[in-house]
């Protein structure tokens, strides 16, 4: 099994967090920062998978999430 994550203060934190039984050996491999995602890339992975959306999704973000009245 591998499992994802990142070291945030000196500890490494699994994408998305895992529960490991106490006592469990791991194997960090650490990975060239050139193979890590960029924010770009991480972003365009769910480009244009809401396909459903209205026409005026865009412009009228805030009344479809949040129940605001349309401008």
């Amino acid at each position: 099994m591998a499992l994802d994550g990142t070291v945030t203060n000196g500890a490494i934190v699994l994408d998305p967090p895992q529960v490991l039984p106490e006592g469990t050996r791991v194997e960090v491999v650490l990975k060239p920062a050139d193979q890590l995602k960029t924010l770009r890339e991480v972003l365009l992975e769910n480009a244009g998978c809401m396909t459903d959306l209205p026409d005026d999704f865009a412009s009228q973000h805030d009344h479809y999430i949040h129940g605001t009245p349309k401008r």
